[in-house]
């Protein structure tokens, strides 16, 4: 058992630790917080690609982003096959579409990559492109962390003309 002395100097000197001892407590503001998360969150990448209709019920990241620019090729393809262009040379060229996909999910061509021998064999085909995407379905925009963000693709267009 402990003295009266005793008891007293052990309660003294919890005490003296308890007030030595510096609890400084700072309260963070929402800003802030968003401040230090946004400085850790990676921006390139996003939890959900777009998606079309047809698209949402893809689960994995890859899968979602492989059926969105499959569906965007298929209605390229499908609305440059009803122009029935005539060529006077044959055409085999890539051109690289940049498709930039807004919060809002409204898709819109950023830029084209076009080379100047396709350009004077279809010199609609800027056009038709831009034409191409306005009359795509609905698109659900990307996400992070559940808000809806911008994002943008580089797309290869095989365009072949005989």
């Amino acid at each position: 058992m402990c003295s009266q002395p005793m008891k007293k100097a052990l309660l003294l000197f919890s005490v003296f630790i308890v007030f030595s001892c510096n609890f400084e407590t700072k309260k963070i503001s929402s800003e802030e917080v968003l401040e230090l998360e946004s400085q850790t969150l990676n921006w390139k990448e996003v939890d959900e690609y777009p998606a079309f209709e047809d698209c949402k019920n893809e689960t994995g990241l890859e899968d979602a982003r492989d059926c969105f620019e499959q569906e965007v090729a298929k209605n390229i393809y499908a609305y440059l096959a009803k122009q029935q262009p005539v060529v006077t040379e044959s055409i085999d060229d890539t051109l690289y579409l940049f498709l930039k996909i807004d919060k809002e999910g409204h898709p819109e061509i950023d830029s084209v990559e076009i080379d100047t021998t396709v350009t004077n064999q279809l010199p609609e085909i800027a056009e038709w492109l831009d034409q191409s995407i306005d009359s795509l379905p609905k698109i659900y925009p990307a996400s992070k962390r559940g808000i809806p963000v911008s994002t943008k693709f580089k797309m290869p267009i095989l365009v072949k003309a005989e």
